[in-house]
């Protein structure tokens, strides 16, 4: 079985054809995915996260076979994993937001 080995010339074609390595596009701003917005607006909401996780925090009980009523405080059952569950609502919110200089390109 042989083999045709391709011409210099298609050679040359082909590397003519592909970018150089160190020459990258640059992106532009319309082709990004996430605007600066969207970004700082994920970082309030990881922010916010933490924030509940850190208020669910806390000692468990500490008297061996001994019961801590601080466990079922309102701090750690109510308000914590509201700031959480916020937090994961508005990150939502965050990552679907489009930004109104962008939703005019889009519709132009």
């Amino acid at each position: 079985m042989t083999t045709t080995r391709p011409s210099i010339s298609r050679l040359s074609e082909r590397r003519q054809q592909k970018p150089a390595a160190g020459s990258m596009e640059k992106t532009t701003d319309s082709q990004r995915p996430f605007a600066r917005i969207n970004f700082i607006l994920m970082a309030v909401c990881l922010a916010m996260i933490i924030i509940g996780f850190i208020l669910m925090s806390g000692p468990g009980s500490s008297v061996e076979g001994g019961f801590n009523p601080d466990i079922f405080s309102t701090r750690r059952i109510v308000v914590g994993p509201t700031v959480s569950f916020l937090g994961f609502l508005l990150m939502a919110f965050a990552i679907i937001y489009t930004p109104k200089s962008r939703r005019t390109r889009r519709n132009d």
